[in-house]
């Protein structure tokens, strides 16, 4: 990695490290029957074209991070990765039966708005933990703005977790057309409308931090933000995460979220 020692990245990483929550993971039995059908169904009622498949890992741990216009963007990354992915899911999904039965089939983490980010980051250290597929909207809502550009400013979850796991790629994907499908606020789906998504090339966190068009960080600068006090330490942090998340944005901009 560079002129950093594996020493100083695995200080590093403690110093960036989400402890998870110890609960297991829901079971979803029928998870391999859904995605021997849903992907067929995704793809014909919403004409989807993907382009990039081929760089998502097939096994292992892995980030997949989208742009969110639409109810439909979760599904349309499932059907493309083709692996089991989880993502988090607000309490009122888990309320209402039908949405019930898709999150609680699909295996997706039910999460409390009152206990904060914290706890949902980690609930998806779980996943990273257990070598699974996490999917992710850096924006952390879908976009409601009424005209483009819908690309919001990230949070930086996405770059928490990366750095809490920092050999695990994180994968930009965007997606385009799913508004027109089905934009925040509608209750009517739009079929046959066609919807884009392209994966991008993924970067682990040890490869952009090191990296000089990433974080540009070497041996000298990591050991002075691990050596810095409380408060110096999670200021410099915050600076990478910033940086990390903003160049996800861009990426997604670049590969054609709109």
């Amino acid at each position: 990695m560079g002129d950093v020692s594996q020493k100083t990245l695995a200080e590093f990483r403690e110093a960036c490290r989400i402890p998870g929550t110890g609960i297991p993971l829901p079971k979803s039995p029928l998870y391999s029957v859904v995605m021997a059908t849903v992907p067929v169904l995704v793809r014909l009622l919403f004409r989807i074209h993907y382009r990039g498949i081929h760089r998502l890992p097939r096994n292992g741990a892995v980030i997949l991070a989208a742009n969110h216009t639409s109810h439909i963007d979760p599904f349309t990354i499932i059907s493309g990765a083709r692996r089991r992915t989880h993502y988090l899911s607000k309490d009122s999904h888990f309320e209402k039966w039908f949405t019930a039965i898709v999150m609680n089939t699909t295996g997706q983490i039910r999460t409390h708005r009152e206990s904060g980010a914290a706890d949902a980051l980690s609930s998806a250290s779980d996943i990273l933990e257990a070598g699974l597929a996490m999917g992710i909207f850096p924006e952390g809502t879908r976009s409601r703005r009424k005209e483009p550009p819908f690309l919001s400013e990230g949070k930086t979850g996405v770059a928490r977790l990366a750095a809490s796991h920092p050999d695990v790629p994180v994968h930009p994907a965007a997606i385009l057309g799913a508004r027109e499908v089905m934009a925040p606020g509608d209750k009517i789906i739009r079929f046959g409308k066609r919807v884009d998504v392209t994966y991008g090339e993924g970067i682990t966190w040890n490869e952009w931090v090191v990296h000089p068009n990433g974080g540009d960080q070497d041996e000298e600068s990591i050991r002075a933000i691990i050596e810095s006090d409380e408060q110096g330490r999670r200021d410099l942090i915050g600076v990478l995460y910033r940086r990390f998340t903003n160049q996800v944005i861009g990426t997604l901009a670049a590969l054609g979220a709109p």
